[in-house]
């Protein structure tokens, strides 16, 4: 009975540093607009993540990757699995990573066609 007590402890404190606080990454006082072009997408739990070359509000250009929110969440929201994929023109506003990289927390996500859609931002869940 402890060896099953002592290895669900182990399994959940590894499930929760696995999973990190929006505070902990990203600054939600420093806000980024994106426009680019999908490089890649990876659509996994516990969050998706956009991967993009883009230029910021300053036109300063460079490979980003934007964390979106988990796939279950997004598809309630209006997503599908092909909602973006290479070669997609986007415009992404988010919040910037406090390490100063090329990362964002994602807060929505606007397609060529116009459609926003909201990208799961943990900001909101923050405050």
């Amino acid at each position: 009975m402890k060896l099953r007590i002592a290895a669900l402890a182990i399994l959940t404190a590894a499930a929760a540093l696995a999973h990190h606080s929006f505070e902990a990454e990203f600054d939600q006082k420093k806000t980024v607009v994106l426009t680019g072009t999908v490089t890649k997408v990876d659509w996994m739990n516990p969050h998706i993540y956009i991967h993009l070359d883009a230029k910021d509000e300053n036109g300063k250009a460079g490979a980003w990757d934007c964390e979106g929110g988990n796939p279950s969440s997004l598809m309630r929201l209006g997503w599908k699995r092909n909602s973006l994929k290479a070669g997609d023109q986007i415009v992404i506003e988010g919040y910037r990573a406090k390490d100063g990289s090329n990362t964002c927390n994602g807060k929505s996500v606007k397609l060529a066609d116009g459609t926003k859609l909201f990208a799961g931002s943990s900001a909101d869940r923050s405050e």
